[in-house]
């Protein structure tokens, strides 16, 4: 565990801290479609289909679960989030991860009780992009403490239309997951943002563990039986998939709740 890293705002972030009036350490219940899906647990996993289907996301219609969360039988979970955004736009969040990534207290903003530090992996804090670069955070998922790597990734390599995204006004942010500091990547993640009346709505799909693990050096065959190896030697639990699943609920709720006027003042700045 590093060593100087707090959670929240200390009282001199709270006094000197640019953002410090965004800083808000209450937050708004658990929408009811939220609960409803930690209510009925794990479904069956046919229901949320695997990262095959990804390239699924651009389709008008909604998946079979656009909130619940499953085990599917190689040991992995699938979690699948829907958060509603009045008055956002896919454009303030495509900014929103490239701007966030530079500065621990930015991170914070966005889920104030679980957000601790985050960096990016080249050292820039200039670069007004995410895809191609890795952000190191530390996050509480539940109770435990994490030190994770997110690679953000072209949508194509999930086999996206980029430039049918573009032409819909839609944003799709894709990464690879892992824990920091380790040669294997244990899950996939893709917030599909699209704009809907009176704002947009983002569905996030996270994929980890089972066979979403690969050792990022060793390709083919050896490098897929390694990764399904490892990750039904390391399966999810349901508790961890419903932490995940409330987790990503509480931050894109509440930060959507205030990025409109947020991104108004920063927008321009590095």
């Amino acid at each position: 565990m590093q060593a100087g890293l707090h959670l929240g705002f200390d009282a001199q972030e709270r006094t000197a801290s640019p953002y410090a009036r965004f800083f808000n350490p209450v937050m708004a219940p658990l929408p009811e479609h939220v609960r409803e899906a930690l209510a009925v647990g794990a479904v069956a996993h046919e229901m949320l289909p695997p990262v095959a289907y990804a390239p699924a996301m651009q389709d008008a219609a909604p998946w079979p679960v656009e909130t619940g969360l499953t085990l599917s039988p190689d040991g992995a979970a699938r979690v699948f989030v829907l958060t509603k955004m009045p008055g956002v736009t896919p454009t303030m969040w495509d900014w929103w991860f490239a701007w966030h990534g530079s500065e621990a207290q930015r991170y914070k903003l966005w889920h104030p009780n679980a957000h601790v530090h985050v960096g990016w992996a080249d050292g820039r804090s200039d670069l007004p992009h995410y895809v191609g670069r890795t952000s190191n955070v530390v996050e509480y998922i539940g109770a435990a403490r994490m030190r994770l790597a997110i690679r953000f990734i072209p949508p194509s390599l999930m086999g996206l239309d980029e430039k049918r995204l573009a032409a819909n006004g839609e944003v799709a942010i894709c990464a690879r997951g892992s824990i920091a500091g380790t040669p294997m990547d244990t899950g996939w993640l893709l917030h599909h943002v699209r704009p809907v009346e009176g704002g947009a709505e983002m569905r996030s799909r996270f994929w980890i563990a089972g066979d979403n693990v690969r050792p990022r050096a060793i390709g083919g065959r050896a490098g897929a039986f390694i990764g399904r190896s490892a990750g039904f030697l390391n399966r999810f639990n349901a508790t961890q998939a419903s932490e995940l699943l409330v987790h990503c609920a509480q931050e894109m709720n509440h930060l959507a709740a205030f990025l409109p006027a947020f991104h108004a003042e920063f927008k321009d700045t590095k």
